[in-house]
């Protein structure tokens, strides 16, 4: 399926489930909207956190993307959305139509969704992927780079690898900057601030087998928890695991020569 037919799906209400394994081969994004106040300020704060925020397009007038997919309207064509008031997440609905105001700012986020499809043609086996599952999300110590009223800690990603193909997630993931790059951490899961590997906080539990390694990247859903952090008055956000697809292809975001 290409992105725009899947885009199609979703807007008729035929496709509400997370986008992972979903288009192989295009750029997946996170979404975060803004009231028009906050919009430089955070920015501002993508910039100074760009492996956990690596921001790909704003739309500031309007609703509709121009850079990652040409006129696809940003209202209705992310399979869910998550209303967020006070940092509290207070309702999931599947359009933002009738809560659009003209003073909102979207921002699209690079996802390690993306990059997905590099390892599996690499040889590196996706469980949740195989599994129909959402991919294993946690709260995390590691602290952001504060900026104006944006301040947090990051939110990573877990995906389970062999542990003699460690080496080679961490190589083709490099080639990926704009999509969190390679991992932040591998391994011991306490050492980062998560208590509890079977409860995520975000996404569904992944089984770890004993020959694997868990390996954690930055995650899109950073922002999230930013903004339940700041208690923000106002905010929208994709539900995590559930991406706005782009027409862009993967390998135009592929930059072999940072690889180590």
């Amino acid at each position: 399926m290409k992105p725009k037919e899947l885009r199609e799906l979703i807007k008729s209400g035929k496709f509400a489930r997370s986008t992972a394994g979903v288009c192989p081969g295009y750029v997946q994004t996170n979404l975060i909207v803004l009231e028009k106040e906050y919009a430089d300020d955070f920015e501002e704060f993508c910039r100074l956190n760009q492996k956990a925020v690596p921001l790909l397009e704003v739309v500031r007038d309007g609703h509709k993307s121009s850079l990652l997919a040409n006129g696809a309207d940003l209202l209705d064509e992310l399979p869910m959305y998550n209303i967020i008031k006070d940092g509290q997440v207070v309702e999931q609905r599947k359009d933002i139509r009738d809560i659009y105001k003209k003073n909102l700012v979207f921002f699209l986020i690079g996802c390690s969704f993306t990059f997905e499809n590099s390892l599996l043609e690499a040889g590196i086996k996706l469980r949740h992927i195989e599994n129909c599952q959402n991919v294993s999300m946690y709260d995390t110590n590691i602290e952001l780079t504060p900026y104006g009223v944006f301040k947090g800690n990051m939110v990573v990603s877990m995906r389970p690898v062999k542990k003699d193909q460690v080496a080679l997630a961490y190589k083709v993931t490099s080639c990926y900057p704009k999509m969190h790059g390679e991992p932040i951490h591998k391994g011991d899961f306490k050492a980062i601030g998560i208590k509890d590997i079977n409860s995520p906080e975000y996404g569904e539990r992944v089984e770890i087998k004993d020959d694997e390694v868990p390996l954690f990247w930055p995650c899109g859903v950073t922002p999230q928890s930013v903004l339940k952090e700041i208690k923000i008055p106002f905010a929208i956000t994709h539900t995590p695991g559930h991406m706005f697809v782009t027409d862009k292809k993967d390998s135009e975001y592929y930059t072999e020569d940072i690889v180590r």
